[in-house]
């Protein structure tokens, strides 16, 4: 187990640390978040606020008494990792909880109440809405596969279908029913779902909030608006387009003439907000009533919002990774045949790689209460701004060799320790530098750079050991 890389990382959707067992009841909510989420691991002996490694004293009766409990708590059984782990000359447990087969997990003693997620580094309750979606993960299935037994396929805008298609091929109606926009029920067809989110007449009265709500403000924040629209008979896919279209009227451009051609460069990269709507569109949760998708225009940034946390098993560096779960396979798989996405998986390497072409910062991924956002930024994230040339040398040696001391890192930027440790404090607040140490007199105490988190949003670490 790399317990280094876990006391390095930030307490977050897959890391939580606790001093001791003092407080057991956070620790059994804890692990239900894991196991109903991406899955973490549990630290025992670490202060959360400081990450002050303070050990855990009999550690063999610790462990025993953490299996115990976890074992008695939570149901339906889950089964844990616990390993004691040393450091230097202390002790630590290091409870690992994978992704669980069994989801909902709860904590028995608060039934049907104690089921709880992982958003960022804290535990949330989950609502009916959610239990149930993580039940229906648990089975293989998608909320826009399920009948819809409120209409019939005579509310399916036939007409519209075959427009959206007629580039491609016929659409007939055994097509209808391979793209799941039908299914039988009882014997008779039925929409699904999916068909009445993409494609129903009275979609508005059924999901009044199953579309994109955009919005132009004015500075930074949301006290102005400039300009707003929603597009309540527009198709899902045709969303796309009207998004783009008011986007790209609320974004600066410029015009580059050079040699026998003119160039246009946007503020942005349309490839990079494209990918973002596309996939809001495709794995917002719809089940959700009252929480539309949103994308919000400011001056510094573009924010694409929808309702909904990751899948389980997944956490934001598994999406930079290349490896997605859909949620709505429906909707997917119509995007996927009208050429709207490309490749499963793809669109937020392609995002973040556009926005690097650009010279911007990496898109902020993150799951914000019960949503994802991701953040498109219009400059380079700011920070670096405010390293002068001594923090940058002592960031260039903490990222070329792990576990520098005060010492250490003084000798190679030619200050006196004092001076150095004010810097490295500064450094250690802004998030570029991690202490660890089992005190502020700890003689052992060394440093190291932090992982770049901006791309994961905050709380995520990537050297969790995990698969």
């Amino acid at each position: 187990m790399d317990v280094q890389g876990l006391l390095r990382s930030p307490e977050g959707k897959t890391v939580e640390f606790k001093r001791d067992l003092s407080s057991l009841r956070k620790i059994v909510r804890t692990a239900v978040a894991f196991a109903n989420s991406a899955g973490g691991a549990i630290v025992i002996g670490v202060e959360d606020g400081s990450r002050t490694v303070a050990g855990v004293p009999d550690a063999l009766d610790a462990e025993e008494r953490l299996a115990s409990i976890l074992s008695d708590s939570i149901e339906p059984r889950l089964v844990p990792e616990i390993e004691i782990v040393a450091w230097r000359n202390l002790q630590l447990l290091v409870a690992t909880i994978y992704p669980g087969p069994s989801r909902p997990y709860r904590v028995a003693a608060e039934g049907a109440a104690g089921v709880y997620v992982r958003v960022g580094s804290t535990n949330r309750r989950s609502d009916e809405r959610l239990a149930a979606e993580l039940a229906r993960t648990t089975r293989g299935e998608s909320f826009d596969e399920q009948p819809f037994l409120e209409d019939t396929p005579d509310g399916i805008d036939l007409a519209r279908i075959a427009r959206q298609f007629e580039e491609i091929r016929q659409v007939t109606e055994r097509d209808l029913q391979s793209l799941r926009l039908v299914v039988k029920h009882q014997g008779t067809l039925v929409p699904t779902v999916g068909g009445i989110l993409l494609y129903g007449f009275d979609r508005d009265v059924h999901f009044p909030d199953a579309g994109f709500r955009v919005a132009r403000f004015k500075g930074t924040d949301r006290s102005t608006i400039l300009d707003t629209q929603d597009f309540p008979a527009a198709s899902l896919p045709d969303q796309v387009e009207l998004v783009m279209g008011f986007v790209q009227r609320h974004i600066m451009q410029r015009l580059e003439i050079g040699t026998g051609r003119h160039e246009v460069w946007w503020e942005y990269p349309l490839v990079a907000i494209r990918e973002a709507v596309t996939n809001a569109a495709v794995h917002a949760d719809y089940s959700q009533l009252g929480s539309p998708l949103r994308v919000s225009v400011y001056d510094d940034r573009i924010e694409i919002e929808n309702p909904g946390l990751l899948m389980p098993g997944l956490a934001v560096p598994d999406l930079l990774g290349g490896i997605s779960k859909l949620r709505n396979r429906v909707i997917g798989r119509v995007f996927r045949e009208l050429r709207l996405i490309e490749q499963w998986g793809s669109g937020v390497q392609r995002m973040v790689a556009a926005c690097r072409d650009a010279g911007l910062a990496d898109p902020l991924l993150e799951e914000i209460g019960p949503h994802f956002r991701v953040t498109l930024y219009s400059e380079r994230a700011s920070g670096a701004e405010q390293l002068d040339s001594v923090d940058r040398q002592l960031v260039e040696a903490l990222r070329t060799q792990d576990g520098l001391s005060t010492k250490d890192l003084a000798e190679r930027v030619g200050r006196t320790p004092r001076a150095v440790r004010t810097r490295l404090a500064r450094l250690v607040e802004l998030g570029i530098a991690v202490e660890l140490g089992s005190g502020p007199t700890d003689p052992q105490r060394r440093y190291y750079a932090a992982e770049e988190r901006g791309q994961y949003g905050r709380g995520y670490s990537s050297s969790l050991p995990l698969r």
